[in-house]
């Protein structure tokens, strides 16, 4: 088993050196056309397309619990679900707004 160790800890020595000493790209544009080569575009990109995604989960939350509202018929119980449904909702919607500001945030500051 200490012969393995051993092994393990002598390989990283010497490979650790060459991936922290490998060569970067001159320049991010030197990506084919089509291909997605800023890695700050990615992160917009897919970003946008989470917010999407976000926006109509979001919607079909707000949609249920507006169903669960008007099928309740005056029981308390299920009036109570439906306000659950609604008030767990809007805190969906507030988390998506602070995780898309801090996205933003983040993209502005490090560009």
């Amino acid at each position: 088993m200490n012969k393995i160790k051993l092994t393990i800890a002598s390989l990283s020595l010497v490979v650790l050196p060459v991936i922290a000493l490998a060569q970067l790209p001159t320049s991010w544009n030197d990506a084919p056309e089509g291909i997605i080569s800023d890695p700050f575009e990615l992160a917009a990109r897919i970003a946008g397309l989470m917010w999407l995604v976000f926006g109509v989960i979001a919607l079909i939350c707000f949609v249920l619990a507006g169903v669960l509202f008007l099928t309740a018929q005056g029981d308390p119980e299920k009036i109570a679900t439906a306000r659950g449904a609604f008030i767990w909702g809007v805190v969906g919607v507030v988390v998506g707004i602070i995780a898309w500001s801090i996205i933003t945030v983040v993209t502005t500051t490090f560009k």
